[in-house]
């Protein structure tokens, strides 16, 4: 039986400064193949290529990933500053609708790093444009220089709620993450549940709440090397998990009307 399909939300990319792609980074794929269980596909970040309707029946989940590009912040009703960075309002145009129709429909979603912030802006939340101007805030950002290894390294723990979905997920009360974000939450949108909290107070888990699926999402990188970090690989399978019933509840009708 064919695996499930996860639609991995790509990056508007140019290569060379001249020729516009639409890329996924490798580890994503790796960690959706490898951990997941399921078939990675790289989706345009576009509405004129990949409209919402069209991903909710083709994909049975997906990964909301990182990203160099933040969310407009007029999508949470504030002017852009240049501390917001640089924008992808195609990404947003899609990113942000399939979030709220996945919550509606149950349908699975995976939110990593700039994916996160997506999660709380469609739910109608809000962002700080940068997380280290803040008092008392650590610099999040990861090192500029260094090996790829360097630079997902884990460099601080997160505290996770008694009895939340992520403490039982992994069975601790705190876990040791990396860091590579310059932006954070700054109001939790409506029913985000914030789970994780970085040593400065910076939400780093959340999900939905009282929505029928899978809502988890994270402000680190958990696809780095997640076949073996005990924290990434808990999360990616149960994401596949999670996948699979729903792709297992949608082919059901069809079963039984063959």
């Amino acid at each position: 039986m064919a695996r499930p399909v996860v639609g991995i939300i790509s990056n508007s990319v140019l290569i060379n400064d001249s020729y516009p792609t639409h890329a996924g980074g490798t580890m994503n794929s790796e960690a959706v193949a490898c951990v997941a269980g399921c078939l990675p596909l790289i989706i345009p970040a576009d509405p004129r290529y990949s409209p919402v309707e069209d991903l909710l029946e083709i994909c049975d989940g997906f990964l909301l990933t990182g990203g160099r590009p933040n969310v407009h912040p007029e999508e949470y009703g504030e002017e852009a500053t240049e501390a917001h960075g640089a924008f992808d309002r195609a990404r947003d145009a899609v990113a942000l609708p399939l979030v709220r129709a996945c919550v509606e429909r149950g349908q699975p979603f995976f939110g990593i790093c700039r994916g996160f912030q997506e999660v709380n802006v469609a739910m109608g939340g809000s962002l700080y444009p940068e997380i280290r101007d803040l008092p008392g805030r650590m610099n999040h950002r990861m090192p500029p220089d260094g090996t790829l290894e360097e630079k997902f390294a884990l460099r601080h723990r997160v505290r996770l709620a008694e009895g939340s979905v992520f403490h039982k997920l992994f069975g601790a009360p705190e876990v040791m993450t990396n860091t590579l974000h310059g932006q954070g939450i700054k109001r939790p949108g409506a029913r985000i549940e914030v789970d994780g909290w970085a040593p400065d107070g910076t939400p780093e888990a959340i999900h939905v709440q009282d929505a029928p699926g899978f809502t988890l999402a994270v402000q680190w990188h958990p696809e780095y090397d997640a076949a073996n970090d005990p924290v990434s690989r808990p999360l990616f399978t149960a994401f596949g998990d999670a996948v699979r019933a729903w792709s297992a509840g949608r082919r059901a009708p069809l079963q039984r009307s063959a």
